[in-house]
């Protein structure tokens, strides 16, 4: 039986009269890229804040490992092994690339943040960074300031940070986000192999990457899941053409 990582168990939020997410369980197995998608206000960003800790649910938990960490901040989640990566870009643009992985690795530790500075001068910090770093290809890169990144080297780096927790299971939110065609490529091929490191929840605009990395998809319409499933699954759900997919197929 395959390992459940990362999971919701019925977890809902409302806003108001806005149920913006409903009795939603879904999991994350190991070895596999599970991906969101849905409509633009389906209720996606309100799902991942959910998961990784910046906005607690009305009803339900999250569970990782098959623990309930409902009740733990981000920073907290992050320690146990959740790694996130943002649709709008967290990092440090006036820091430089070692600066950016070591601040990741620093945070793995559960240090406090006022030793910073002095952070940069341990060895297995900055080789935890350094490590990171190369496995993303960053390597020649890592005193550039991070302003002077490209678009796509500056994904690259939210990953990096994200490899420095050694974590468990990431949560990743549109990380082809603005990406041209040779960077999605890319990306895409280093996130099939990262799966088999830690298992990827994926929320993601782009179709194409969808559908050749995931191993499941759901389906997010109106705050509820209406489809889970394999990639052909999803494509012939009749369902999910009229909701989402519309004539893209």
């Amino acid at each position: 039986m395959v390992e459940t990582v990362l999971a919701t168990r019925g977890i809902s939020k409302s806003f108001g009269a806005l149920k913006a997410s409903s009795d939603i369980s879904l999991d994350l197995k190991a070895g596999e890229i599970h991906a969101i998608i849905g409509p633009n206000g389906a209720g996606k960003s309100t799902l991942i804040a959910q998961i990784c800790g910046t906005l607690a649910p009305d009803e339900g938990r999250v569970e990782l490992m098959g623990k309930d960490i409902t009740a733990l901040t981000a920073r907290a989640r992050a320690r146990k092994g959740m790694g996130r990566t943002f649709q709008i870009s967290a990092l440090a643009m006036e820091d430089t690339v070692l600066q950016n992985a070591v601040l990741g690795a620093l945070g793995a530790t559960g240090r406090p943040w006022r030793f910073w500075a002095p952070a940069l001068k341990d060895e297995a910090l900055v080789a935890r960074a350094d490590e990171a770093l190369a496995r993303v290809g960053l390597e020649d890169f890592r005193n550039m300031r991070t302003a002077e990144l490209s678009h796509g080297q500056r994904r690259q780096l939210e990953v990096a940070v994200a490899l420095t927790l050694r974590p468990k299971a990431f949560v990743m939110d549109e990380p082809m986000a603005g990406l041209g065609t040779e960077g999605s490529l890319r990306l895409t091929d280093f996130l099939a192999k990262l799966k088999q490191e830690a298992p990827i929840l994926l929320v993601e605009h782009d179709m194409d990457a969808v559908f050749a990395l995931a191993d499941r998809i759901s389906v997010l319409v109106y705050g509820r899941i209406i489809a889970t499933g394999t990639v052909d699954e999803i494509r012939a759900n009749p369902d999910v053409r009229e909701a989402y997919l519309g004539e893209e197929e």
